[in-house]
């Protein structure tokens, strides 16, 4: 069976095939430039060491330093990560912003670890990546299991051994450490935008769709929030611990304040139907937004999606094969690479800010956000009408051509 990585690999080879380019533009674009596998020795609050591995993944630093979230979850391997380093380069292409790809993670259930554990954990593994990463070379942000606490963590301990704060070091930081206004909302407002984008080339008002989003993390909490405030009717949401469902629609403010309180949806009460995470994917709505993890529709299930639009707001929740079903049966499909951009894209912002020292209010953020998300939407659906391809394999071609130019104006091969 193919790997996560084998997967993309084909979906890019697919795109390269669309667009014409010859295998020596591309070539170098199928494996990582660097990875790092590290073990991180632990110091629990019982008194006994425990080994952690992590990895760092360098896929392209071809338009500029690698930038890519740091995961923390008991899943993480090096399959994974090298995946969704490789689509944080096609990510940063399509939005245009000048950055590479690259990814990290720790393989740990961060729950079962105590906040001096996690701290430790934490720096342990940035003195084993301090070598590798940097404001111009690698750039963390937050990703699964991660948060502005964390990366407050990792630039403390990279500016020990800088010898200086360097607070450009890691995005999504606390806004004291010089993080952006608006960054923690930044992936679930560019998944709005992109919905809005596909909805104006269909005709169609957002007021007048269902959605149903699987996943309520940071990503999909944020994303309900504003449908619901733009006058979505949200009809199905989820957590890990399963879902509710309610076709008059639900009422989101509420289950928003429940989960601020760390509770689960299996604890929440209303008037409802409780449904499974693949009940949701399988309902009859206008919209839905996977926001959880990868392969979350596959080809077991994708015949069974009953949704005219598909927004990913999760990295990679849509499998390969379960594509062409979706292609096949005329479900439109907006791509992560395309869909979920808004956090790298302002985690660019915050990195100007940074380097520059000038900081921006959360409505220059935001709009500056739109006005990107807008243009790379518009750049991708061009590509899509000029080929006749789905959005995925647009989105592919437009950063491949983007990353093929700058390949060939450096001449470094």
């Amino acid at each position: 069976m193919a790997s996560t990585y084998e997967k993309l690999l084909s979906t890019v080879k697919e795109a390269a095939h669309t667009a014409n380019l010859a295998e020596n533009d591309y070539i170098s674009l199928l494996s990582p430039e660097r990875e790092m596998h590290i073990s991180i020795p632990v110091k629990m609050d019982n008194g006994k060491i425990k080994v952690f591995k992590g990895y760092r993944v360098q896929h392209s630093t071809l338009r500029g330093p690698a930038k890519g979230g740091i995961r923390f979850h008991q899943d993480v391997n090096i399959d994974e990560v090298r995946s969704l380093a490789a689509w944080m380069t096609f990510k940063c292409a399509v939005a245009d912003i000048p950055y590479g790809g690259g990814k990290g993670g720790i393989c740990v259930t961060p729950s079962h670890l105590s906040e001096t554990e996690l701290e430790k954990l934490t720096r342990g593994y940035t003195r084993r990546i301090v070598s590798f990463i940097g404001p111009k070379t690698d750039i963390p942000a937050p990703d699964v299991g991660t948060n502005a606490r964390v990366m407050a963590w990792i630039a403390d301990t990279y500016s020990t051994y800088a010898g200086e704060f360097s607070p450009a070091v890691v995005t999504g930081k606390p806004l004291p450490l010089g993080g952006s206004k608006g960054r923690v909302e930044a992936t679930g407002r560019g998944v709005l935008f992109a919905t809005r984008e596909i909805l104006k080339k269909l005709n169609k008002s957002l007021k007048d769709q269902s959605i149903a989003i699987q996943g309520l993390g940071n990503v999909g909490g944020t994303a309900a929030d504003l449908f619901y405030k733009d006058g979505a009717k949200i009809i199905a949401v989820s957590d890990a611990s399963g879902g509710i469902y309610s076709e008059k629609g639900l009422d989101i403010p509420q289950i928003l304040k429940h989960k601020k309180t760390g509770k689960k949806l299996d604890s929440f009460e209303g008037d409802f139907k409780r449904i499974t995470n693949q009940e949701l994917l399988e309902l009859k709505t206008d919209i839905l937004i996977p926001s959880a993890l990868e392969n979350q529709i596959t080809e077991k299930n994708a015949a069974n999606i009953r949704a005219s639009i598909i927004i990913e707001a999760a990295n990679g929740p849509v499998t390969t094969e379960a594509d062409r079903i979706l292609e096949k049966n005329n479900i439109i499909c907006v791509p992560d690479v395309l869909a979920n951009s808004g956090g790298v894209i302002v985690s660019y912002f915050e990195w100007v800010q940074n380097l520059q020292g000038l900081y921006w209010t959360e409505e220059e953020v935001n709009n500056r956000l739109e006005n990107k998300m807008i243009e790379a939407f518009r750049l991708v659906w061009d590509v899509k009408e000029t080929y006749n391809v789905s959005m995925r394999k647009a989105a592919y071609i437009k950063a491949l051509k983007e990353l093929v130019e700058t390949q060939k104006a450096l001449n470094i091969i």
